[in-house]
């Protein structure tokens, strides 16, 4: 009888060491990290370098949050920000007064800004987050910025004042040049549509307008006439008559 026993409790020992080689790492290295494998950003745009972690452990004072940048052209990687119970900025170097700590590690938040990106600010960051005691499994993740040239644009508001300018100025000028093309017409339209009956004149009312009939000189006042009014009277004198009633006087 005592034979079973012994062959039970060896195989309870089996079992347990099994349980303990397999999952008791897991327990331990069960941290994780993420960060979005790339991020896109103008000129002058303040960024957010997202990272977030799980962890099985509480977040505690031993918790640290290691901020790296490897730039585009290569080289290693510089750490330029640091947390632990607080957060320490870069005193000086590339990134001094650019980085603003945005994290929260109770809610697994590990986040930082980027204020002010420039061209020179391409490259890899990379996120480093310890827990004691889950320090292994995947507690650095990586991320690419690309920083572009900041394309030009033009506010509403511009685009308004320069209408303004332009079209204001040529539509007063149009409608002056409609108003002084319209007026004498209508001016022109009415005096003749007010004309007293009084006013017409023999022959008007059948369309014929007879020529002013010219002041014929007399003999006395071709002798009162100074030379120059002279000449003036004899060249009026060579033009064809326009009356046919029109006849030389004789001195």
């Amino acid at each position: 009888m005592r034979r079973p026993r012994q062959g039970n409790a060896a195989l309870n020992v089996i079992l347990l060491l099994y349980l303990v080689v397999f999952y008791a790492p897991s327990l331990v290295s069960s941290i994780s990290v993420s960060t979005p494998a790339e991020l896109h950003a103008s000129k002058g745009d303040t960024v957010t370098l997202s990272c977030t972690f799980t962890s099985t452990s509480r977040p505690t004072s031993k918790m640290t949050v290691d901020w790296s940048y490897r730039p585009q052209s290569g080289g290693p990687p510089l750490t330029f920000f640091h947390f632990s119970s607080r957060a320490f900025l870069p005193p000086d170097g590339q990134f001094a007064s650019r980085i603003r700590w945005e994290g929260t590690p109770a809610r697994g938040e590990a986040s930082i800004s980027l204020i002010n990106a420039t061209l020179n600010d391409n490259g890899t960051y990379t996120c480093s987050v310890r827990n004691p005691p889950d320090v292994h499994g995947s507690p650095t993740s990586y991320t690419v910025l690309t920083v572009t040239p900041k394309a030009a644009s033009i506010r509403f508001s511009d685009v308004a004042v320069l209408l303004a300018f332009v079209l204001l100025p040529s539509t007063i000028v149009t409608l002056i040049l409609i108003a002084r093309i319209l007026c004498p017409k209508k001016k022109h339209n009415q005096s003749k549509a007010y004309r007293s009956p009084i006013e017409v004149t023999e022959g008007e009312e059948y369309g014929v307008h007879p020529p002013p009939k010219e002041k014929k000189a007399s003999c006395c006042d071709l002798y009162m006439m100074d030379s120059e009014d002279e000449e003036g009277y004899y060249e009026l004198k060579k033009r064809p008559p326009t009356d046919e009633g029109y006849a030389e006087s004789q001195c």
